[in-house]
């Protein structure tokens, strides 16, 4: 299996400037696409899913604090 250069620079990119920069969002993005992609092999539709409800629950986190 060859190394999906591609796809890794897209999930670094969405994870650097999709969370502002957050370094503890930013890692989490990145362990939750390497699980689902490397490990679960769910492909691009799974990381998608899974970077989707992160966040979902980002938002969810951000919103309950500001109350």
């Amino acid at each position: 299996m060859t190394m999906p250069y591609l796809l890794i620079l897209v999930l670094v990119a969405c994870a650097v400037f999709f969370y502002e920069s957050v370094w503890i969002w930013c890692g989490l993005s990145l362990l939750i696409s390497a699980v689902t992609l490397f490990w679960l092999h769910w492909g691009w539709l799974g990381a998608f899913s899974c970077q989707l409800a992160l966040f979902v629950g980002i938002t969810l986190i951000r919103m309950c604090r500001e109350k």
